[in-house]
């Protein structure tokens, strides 16, 4: 599966949850290391939005079928100080700006989110500078 969209900025606030030790540890499962303290938000072209819903669906954040089967692993949500911090479902991906060179990164759906039509990826790697991006640019993000 490829999912085409637009770099955009995102609230700035993914970096209080991407710092902490719990996911941390969970996302060298996808990733293979640590993530990157933020997202790089990719909003998903109008072409490619049935296919993100199928994430989505997988995710479990809305009904419906899946025509594939996607790989997925599970981000455990935690609770510190009083606070909770929600899980995710994490889609082991790669990402390009430029079709040739692949970055290996994940999509993220936290269980709670706004995005229905933006794509959170998640990487070890600063994506926008690795990819040379910044919003308005096109990336691809290839699954399976």
């Amino acid at each position: 599966m490829r999912l085409s969209g637009t770099v955009a900025s995102g609230l700035g606030r993914a970096h209080v949850f991407m710092a902490q030790t719990h996911y941390q540890e969970q996302f060298k499962s996808v990733l293979g290391a640590g993530a990157w303290p933020g997202t790089l938000n990719v909003d998903v072209d109008e072409k490619d939005i049935d296919k993100y819903r199928e994430l989505r669906i997988e995710a479990g954040l809305e009904k419906g079928e899946t025509t594939t089967k996607i790989e997925s692993i599970r981000i455990a949500g935690f609770e510190r100080e009083g606070r909770s911090f929600g899980g995710a479902t994490a889609f082991p991906a790669s990402i390009t700006s430029n079709g040739q060179k692949w970055i290996r990164c994940a999509i993220l759906i936290p269980d709670l989110t706004r995005h229905t039509e933006t794509a959170e990826v998640i990487s070890s790697s600063f994506l926008r500078e690795v990819l040379s991006c910044s919003d308005g640019d096109i990336v691809t993000l290839r699954l399976g």
